[in-house]
């Protein structure tokens, strides 16, 4: 093997270890109804790392990733198949904002349509609260049409508050809601949309609906103040990425250890990999935090964002009742992620070679 090759060999390695170590990646409330016993998470995780077998195979594991990683950051090899790839990637910036209407447009209207506040797991009556299903429904159906998309958006972040603060804090569950959301005011709704559409009409001198248009001049209004942070979205995506994975990781893992153990004996995740259960819970705990800040800090972006788009689907596969729509926001937005990559104030930025200038656009303008 030559030297060029045998980083990417290791890399290659430290990554199906990670994989093998670790369930997919689901929020545990969607799938278990019962709390689990009380157990105390420190104590349980010094337990499960105590016994020789379950610490070799997760100190074993970080050593294979951390050696694959830092092997390939010391070589630092040019592989043409990923540098066609990023530069292949420049060319669909201009669809991220479709990308990210299509992943909360339809999770919001199925949450009007089944009753639910962004989270499955909180329900409200359709039938005594109407207005609210409306209002779930139509923002769903704006977003996903393209149609005033930043003033949708608008609305949305402010529910989104609202539940937060006054209704149910639980709804912290659904955080990957308000990344996209903010990134959707910044970018507006792109192309193809009825914004685009109907700019195009309004803009031509003799148009009948120019007349009376109102979406040129909004689009004028809001372009100004957003234009400076449009280079900061894939920030804002990763990052907001980041902290849901760390969430997912630390709060509901191990903090959690009764209810995710409960999640690892209903679907027989031990029969998948022959380990102790507490160390199923311990390893997909500490690699989605691992995974979370490794995106927070822009660090090996896309390779991050496309393991979580590998376990995204996973999930869907191996827990069959976990709900498909909580987690169309996710897939959108590790799409957006991997398309755009680390994006500015991240590692890959520093270190990397970029596939775009600093001074060029990652998102050009409408």
């Amino acid at each position: 093997m030559s030297v060029r090759s045998r980083p990417v060999a290791v890399a290659a390695l430290a990554l199906f270890a990670t994989l093998v170590a670790r369930p997919v990646a689901a929020h545990v409330d969607y799938v278990t109804e019962d709390t689990g016993d009380p157990i105390d998470a420190v104590t349980f995780t010094v337990e499960v790392l105590s016994e020789p077998l379950n610490a070799a195979v997760f100190a074993g594991s970080g050593l294979v990733a951390i050696a694959g990683l830092a092997a390939y950051l010391w070589v630092r090899p040019t592989i043409t198949d990923v540098v066609i790839l990023r530069e292949k990637l420049v060319g669909y910036g201009d669809l991220v904002p479709w990308m990210l209407r299509l992943a909360i447009g339809l999770p919001l209207v199925g949450a009007g349509f089944q009753g639910y506040l962004f989270a499955p797991t909180l329900a409200f009556d359709t039938g005594s609260s109407p207005v609210l299903r409306v209002l779930f429904i139509g923002i769903g159906f704006f977003i996903l049409f393209g149609l005033a998309t930043r003033i949708a958006a608008t609305v949305g972040l402010i529910m989104y508050a609202w539940v937060l603060l006054a209704a149910d804090p639980a709804v912290v569950i659904a955080m990957e809601y308000v990344p996209v959301l903010v990134a959707l005011v910044i970018l507006g709704s792109g192309r193809p949309s009825a914004d685009d559409m109907l700019l195009a009409v309004a803009s031509t001198p003799g148009s009948y609906y120019g007349r009376i248009d109102p979406v040129h001049h909004l689009k004028s209004f809001f372009d100004a103040p957003t234009a400076p942070l449009r280079r900061y979205v894939p920030t804002i995506l990763r990052v907001g990425m980041g902290i849901t994975f760390v969430y997912l990781g630390l709060i509901e893992k191990l903090a959690d250890p009764g209810r995710a153990l409960l999640v690892v004996e209903k679907y027989d995740l031990t029969s998948v990999v022959p380990v102790d259960p507490g160390l199923w819970v311990v390893g997909a705990g500490v690699t989605e935090i691992a995974v979370g800040l490794a995106l927070i800090a822009g660090f090996f972006t896309r390779g991050a964002a496309a393991l979580s788009f590998v376990l995204f689907t996973a999930t869907l596969f191996g827990l069959p009742d976990d709900p498909v729509l909580a987690h169309v926001a996710l897939f959108g937005m590790a799409s957006a992620v991997f398309t755009l990559g680390s994006g500015p104030l991240s590692f890959d930025r520093l270190v990397g070679r970029p596939a775009l200038d600093d001074d060029e656009a990652v998102i050009a303008a409408d």
